[in-house]
């Protein structure tokens, strides 16, 4: 039996972003984890994060994978100092990620966050959450790469067995 883990990301990815989610799943089988997700096919017409949640209290953990679904060439941010134009590209994720990961945390569930080059703002932002925010998994690995991605994952997976079995809240 394997254990469910909650996977937030988008459903329409380019080749090599499916090439590194399929390498994020091998890594989750391989540790007897087996990926769920809605995709955007799956949530219903009304209350979809409902639906998220009742979903998410069955798994034992989360994975957040912040992929690039969309850029902008200039970005105008409006603050209390007025406004400021960030140029040059500016990636965002898709905004499921964020509420996702909302949901996940709030139900305690261990996370593992990554997110490709470029993408950054809410749990994607270094030291808003206790997790360490890792940067994408290339596919295909080399040999100097597979080694601290399997450490992230077995650090992880400790965590999602002390909530599986319930020695942690």
């Amino acid at each position: 039996m394997r254990i469910s883990i909650f996977v937030s990301r988008p459903t329409n990815l380019s080749p090599s972003q499916r090439q590194s989610l399929e390498l994020v799943f091998r890594q989750l089988r391989s540790l007897q984890l087996e990926p769920v997700a809605l995709g955007s096919s799956d949530y219903p017409d009304e209350f979809p994060l409902r639906e998220v949640h009742v979903l998410a209290r069955h798994c034992s953990g989360g994975v957040i994978l912040g992929f690039e679904q969309y850029s902008a060439k200039a970005v105008t941010k409006v603050g209390a100092n007025g406004r400021r134009v960030m140029k040059g590209s500016v990636s965002f994720p898709t905004p499921w990620n964020q509420l996702e990961a909302g949901i996940l945390f709030g139900l305690g569930l261990p996370l593992v966050i990554f997110r490709e080059e470029g993408i950054r703002g809410g749990v994607f932002d270094e030291g808003v959450t206790d997790v360490f925010v890792h940067s994408m998994p290339p596919s295909p690995l080399t040999a100097t790469e597979r080694r601290p991605l399997k450490e992230v994952f077995l650090k992880w997976h400790a965590k999602v067995l002390d909530r599986y079995y319930g020695r942690s809240a």
